[in-house]
């Protein structure tokens, strides 16, 4: 019984600690899957409104597609891909590397005692491993960068602004699925 009495606070610590950052979802899928990322975005800079959200889409990740959200903008960039791409839909020769989400007016502003999501799905690349998405959140006054990827061999949880973790797993054959 002491355990549990023991354990309860220190998992209500973890709990607070992760959404201390931006943090995703669901932070495990299948390499080559389809993917809806749900970017969790739980509090602002100190007291001041999120007016913006900035996520840099990593290398390998194809056809992401942002979800709108009412009240707020929204701008893809794009760059050329290193050599076109031939889908079932035609032939690709750019592809999306930045979605950016901005409240239309300060009122639109997500306050900093509040929580949101902002959604993206894509194509993620068939090699497993950990991808790292790198999430600006910008303020009406300063930004929080969570864009630190760790260096090999360097412990994640040392990161003071880690970016958004995805491990990919192998990619799925018969009944086994990640989200």
């Amino acid at each position: 019984m002491n355990r549990i009495r023991l354990a309860i606070p220190l998992l209500l610590l973890a709990a607070s600690a992760a959404q201390a950052h931006v943090v995703l979802e669901w932070r495990v899928a299948n390499a080559g899957s389809h993917y809806k990322a749900v970017f969790q975005v739980g509090h602002g800079c100190g007291s001041a409104p999120t007016r913006q959200v900035v996520v840099q889409v990593p290398a390998g990740v194809q056809g992401a597609r942002p979800m709108p959200k009412p009240g707020w903008d929204l701008a893809i960039e794009r760059a050329p891909l290193p050599q076109p791409q031939t889908t079932r839909y035609g032939t690709r020769t750019e592809d999306v590397v930045r979605i950016t989400w901005t409240a239309r007016t300060p009122g639109d502003a997500l306050p900093a005692d509040q929580y949101d999501e902002f959604v993206l799905a894509a194509q993620l690349p068939a090699r497993e491993g950990p991808l790292w998405w790198p999430v600006s959140q910008v303020c009406t006054t300063g930004r929080l960068d969570w864009t630190e990827v760790p260096a090999a061999g360097q412990d994640p949880a040392a990161l003071k602004n880690p970016a958004a973790l995805l491990e990919l797993l192998p990619a799925a054959g018969g009944t086994r699925h990640a989200h």
